[in-house]
């Protein structure tokens, strides 16, 4: 930094290009060491965010989204459609559309499905009926699908240890379409419950949606023509809707009868 010391003797003197060159350097060292990489969040808040993400608690908030539901179809009483009619404000495809995300919101609330198949029929008549009814079977079952996955999955698979919720949980994960299929068939398996098992197992989303729309047309067609049919109780047309609905349901009945006498020999 210092040039050699004169012949003479004398006192050593820097140069000024060494000077300047030093300055430079005591200046950047420090502005560039200032420059620290970001510090994780770490503390109270970050203690806070997983326990809200944690599995149990996005199940916690799944059963209140679902008790708030439910609470609000009790209050707002959809069965009245059956007997007050659709609202005059909303006509021809608008109002089959608005019937159809109604009625998947209401399947979600745990709204009973036969009651909605009946009020498509009677408010709609059968085709559209059916069209309305197929489109909310088909949605609400993908909104409980997507809840169900996306704030029960984690908490809830650790549960499945017992036999029968490991046949199932296996059953509907290897073969989802044709399991969810003679689900949506069987009158006796209730439409939530077949919804939420699914999400909980690994089962693919377009599988279940498919095998929930093809499985949910004898059924839901039935109750269309029922409700379309109402006002002539004695038309073929009603009386065979109406033995679609009744065969089937007796006969799982008579399925699950013979099946937990089984269970109760074993």
């Amino acid at each position: 930094m210092l040039d050699a010391t004169n012949r003479s003797g004398g006192t050593a003197t820097a140069s000024p290009r060494a000077v300047a060159t030093e300055l430079t350097a005591a200046v950047s060292v420090p502005a560039s060491a200032s420059v620290l990489p970001p510090v994780p969040a770490t503390g109270l808040t970050a203690r806070c965010a997983r326990a809200l993400l944690s599995p149990w608690s996005r199940l916690s908030l799944l059963v209140v989204l679902l008790a708030s539901a439910a609470s609000a179809m009790l209050l707002l009483e959809p069965q009245k459609l059956l007997t007050d009619g659709w609202p005059p404000q909303l006509g021809g495809a608008a109002a089959v559309v608005a019937y159809a995300v109604a009625y998947g919101v209401c399947t979600v609330a745990f709204v009973p499905r036969p009651l909605l198949n009946l009020a498509a029929g009677a408010l709609f008549g059968s085709q559209l009926g059916l069209g309305a009814a197929l489109s909310g079977t088909v949605l609400g079952a993908g909104l409980a699908f997507c809840l169900g996955r996306a704030l029960g999955q984690d908490a809830l698979r650790p549960l499945l240890r017992g036999r029968w919720l490991k046949a199932a949980d296996d059953q509907l994960s290897r073969h989802g379409f044709r399991s969810m299929l003679a689900a949506r068939l069987f009158p006796g398996l209730p439409f939530a419950a077949s919804n939420y098992c699914a999400a909980v197992s690994r089962m693919g989303l377009l599988p279940f949606l498919l095998a929930t729309g093809l499985g949910s047309i004898p059924n839901t067609a039935a109750y269309a023509v029922a409700g379309a049919r109402a006002s002539a109780p004695t038309s073929p047309a009603f009386l065979i809707a109406l033995a679609c609905i009744t065969v089937p349901g007796l006969l799982g009945v008579v399925i699950a009868w013979r099946k937990r006498r089984q269970l109760r020999g074993r």
